[in-house]
């Protein structure tokens, strides 16, 4: 990787620009931290910062088409129940091309940055990304 190649610390999203939340918290209450926010994408992280998992709209699509229980019941699940807890995570010294070929080769619009501990740092945006590199 040569000096001038973006680095995904240059286009990340800060922490305070998404939704990040708690392990303990409900489904509901995580579908309406999310919607504060335009991406789609809950990060979960416990009370050290360090990331557990993610939790998409996609998620919620796919949960309340195979789920048999009632909402109410679903709405106090905790969220790590129906969260990736292994989610793809790029570092924030990685390439941000190799991370967006990632991206479509995952079919996915977010990517969580932590550093070598597991901390989340921000997240990589598939639009961030490509308007970056339009220079738009």
């Amino acid at each position: 990787m040569s000096d001038n190649q973006v680095k995904n610390r240059d286009v990340m999203l800060d922490p305070d620009c998404f939704a990040v939340v708690k392990t303990d918290l409900f489904v509901k209450e995580v579908l309406e931290i999310m919607t504060k926010y335009p991406f789609g994408i809950a990060c979960v992280v416990n009370d050290d910062g360090d990331l557990q998992g993610v939790f998409t709209d996609g998620d919620m699509r796919r949960l309340t088409l195979h789920q048999q229980k009632p909402w109410s019941a679903l709405f106090v699940d905790d969220i790590m129940v129906h969260s990736n807890a292994k989610p793809l995570t790029v570092s924030p010294d990685g390439d941000l091309e190799d991370s967006i070929r990632l991206m479509e080769k995952k079919f996915i619009r977010d990517l969580p940055v932590v550093d070598a501990d597991g901390k989340l740092l921000g997240l990589l945006h598939l639009h961030q990304a490509i308007k970056h590199l339009l220079g738009i």
